[in-house]
């Protein structure tokens, strides 16, 4: 290869009619079959039988993916949704239109069970991690389906929790279907004009009831992802017989609406224009103006977020699939990369420096991957009426301690992962910078790291700190399982010192306060998510088969800081001078303080 290119360099300038780039596309194959991390986990959490017919399943998935879903993912790319606010004849029509790329994988969806395989459970409790598994493989192809998807399964869960009710069973059936044409997604529209995860107070949509029992709703719903799906959940509030409505989060109710009536017009919706958004350009986001939308109220009036809460926690783990799925799609392409590209004489992966980069993602996303298993996992036990209560503890603090950690992770591997190609990294045809930008929405949506951290508080205090006992002694148990493993004794010992270090902060902290609590939030959130991560690493590491990787993951993991929020506590980081301070640095020199020349 090296002798080829010093024979076109020679080449006169004149007989070079097009310049060429030497270098070679990285190409990865089924990307079941090459994420060993993955089938090692099936193979040692699944049941003989249910592990037989998923692996099969997943290895024609595989392929699909391959071989039909990856070039319309791409096309779904090229070809971006374009809202059409007129016809030809000037009548209003504001329709969004979308690629036949983006209809075929709504089709697809369907045909896989992307969403039905949860609901069937076919294999009982394991049916939510089969079909969690199918949406992480299919996640980095989709051509950002993977988005609707979520609000679909959050839709089906929320309809469910509600016991299925006549009004809805109709509509959890084409959630639900395996049928292309019987399909349906659903929207979330919840974020209004003053936007953020404030609902309580941003939303200003009213309700008003109708004669035969429905309502109408009236408000400007600012963001609204998949605009073009079927129906759709919303929050709004109830105006009473003189038109008032009550205000705070005890005032909104959630209603169930049909994008369009039988005919296909809009319910009284008016998109006003397209997101212009920096990644998921794929997906149609609007701006939408309710103007008497005809609406079920599904949850009791004034429980609205509550109805909603199992929407959020659905959507928050699809979440962590999509961040999962982006850091191991890039590493792929990078070290496929690293095998084929030759730099000063010799294949980046003969280069350590090189190779210890590439290793040290390939870590984080081993981390975050157990984490979302593990969600995953504790789903499924809920869902079947298998799970303790320990479990349903462990698996309300998880949530949000997994999307917010994961959506940190995954911004920064795809990022490192991108610089491991040099130039061709920023090239757009390559196909990087989208994955790059698809990502970046991952620590935003559903919740930023700061307004979940605070959510990882609230589940303490909901608890009583019994969530907080669950996870030490869930965490102890992992690590008691390898104690007979030589090689994992400096993993078992980082851990037991950080978690001994994290008792100390909970007992300190809880006699200093909430405002102690709030600004220690994020570091502590960091810690719960680094600290089980590091337990699950450790407990796949102490398996009989495990192979020299896992112990070399679960040790590398265990090196770095475990738990910054004790750091924090000791530098007394979390007192309230230090929050001036905060504010201080952040605004010297701005108008906000006044000039002190």
């Amino acid at each position: 290869q090296e002798k080829q290119v010093l024979e076109d360099l020679e080449m006169p300038l004149a007989r070079r009619e097009t310049e060429t780039l030497f270098q070679e596309q990285p190409e990865t194959g089924n990307e079941y079959l090459e994420d060993a991390l993955l089938r090692s986990y099936l193979k040692t959490h699944l049941p003989p039988k249910v592990l037989e017919e998923v692996n099969q399943d997943l290895e024609r998935f595989g392929n699909r993916l391959l071989t039909k879903i990856k070039p319309l993912g791409w096309e779904c790319e090229l070809s971006p949704p374009v809202f059409r606010q007129y016809d030809a004849w000037g009548q209003r029509v504001d329709r969004i239109v979308t690629c036949s790329a983006w209809r075929k994988m709504k089709e697809i969806a369907a045909e896989e069970g992307l969403i039905a395989e949860a609901y069937e459970r076919r294999y009982s409790n394991w049916s939510r991690l089969h079909q969690a598994v199918k949406l992480y493989l299919f996640s980095s192809s989709s051509g950002g389906f993977s988005c609707p998807l979520a609000m679909t399964d959050g839709a089906a869960k929320v309809i469910e929790s509600l016991g299925i009710p006549g009004s809805l069973k109709n509509a959890f059936d084409h959630l639900t279907s395996r049928d292309p044409k019987k399909f349906w997604t659903s929207g979330q529209w919840m974020t209004e004009r003053k936007g953020g995860s404030d609902v309580a107070n941003g939303t200003e949509t009213v309700a008003r009831k109708q004669t035969d029992g429905t309502y109408r709703l009236y408000g400007f719903k600012w963001f609204t992802s998949a605009a073009d799906s079927d129906v759709t959940l919303t929050l709004a509030r109830v105006a009473d017989a003189a038109g008032q409505v009550k205000q705070g989060s005890s005032g909104l109710s959630l209603f169930f609406l049909k994008v369009r009536d039988e005919e296909g017009k809009l319910n009284s919706i008016q998109v006003q224009r397209l997101k212009d958004k920096l990644g998921t350009r794929q997906m149609a986001t609007a701006e939408l103006w309710l103007d008497g939308a005809k609406a079920e109220l599904i949850s009791a009036e004034g429980r609205g977020v509550a109805a909603i809460s199992n929407m959020l926690n659905i959507t928050r783990i699809h979440n962590v699939i999509a961040a999962v799925a982006s850091m191991r799609r890039m590493i792929s392409l990078s070290r496929e990369y690293a095998r084929r590209r030759v730099a000063f004489g010799k294949l980046l992966k003969d280069h350590p420096l090189h190779m210890q980069t590439i290793a040290r993602m390939e870590v984080q996303t081993r981390g975050a991957f157990l984490l979302l298993m593990e969600i995953v996992r504790l789903l499924g036990l809920v869902e079947t009426n298998m799970a303790s209560e320990q479990d349903q503890f462990l698996l309300r603090l998880l949530i949000p301690v997994a999307k917010l950690y994961t959506g940190k992770q995954a911004s920064a591997v795809v990022v490192e992962a991108m610089e491991s190609f040099g130039g061709q990294g920023y090239m757009e045809d390559t196909g990087l910078p989208v994955i790059v930008r698809d990502t970046l929405v991952l620590s935003i949506w559903e919740g930023t790291t700061n307004i979940l951290s605070l959510d990882v508080l609230r589940s303490l205090t909901k608890s009583q700190g019994q969530v907080m006992a669950v996870f030490f002694s869930t965490v102890q148990k992992k690590l008691e399982l390898a104690s007979s493993t030589v090689k994992l004794e400096p993993a078992v010992k980082q851990m037991r010192d950080a978690v001994s270090s994290l008792v100390q902060f909970t007992q300190a902290a809880g006699s200093k306060g909430a405002a102690t609590m709030e600004l220690a939030a994020r570091d502590f959130s960091y810690t719960l998510a680094r600290i089980y991560a590091g337990a699950l690493l450790i407990e796949h590491a102490a398996r009989p088969d495990a192979s020299s990787p896992d112990l070399a993951a679960a040790r590398r993991w265990c090196s770095q800081e475990l738990c910054p929020v004790a750091r924090g506590l000791e530098s007394s980081s979390y007192e309230a001078e230090e929050a001036l301070v905060d504010s201080a640095l952040v605004y010297e020199g701005s108008p906000a303080c006044g000039s002190r020349l």
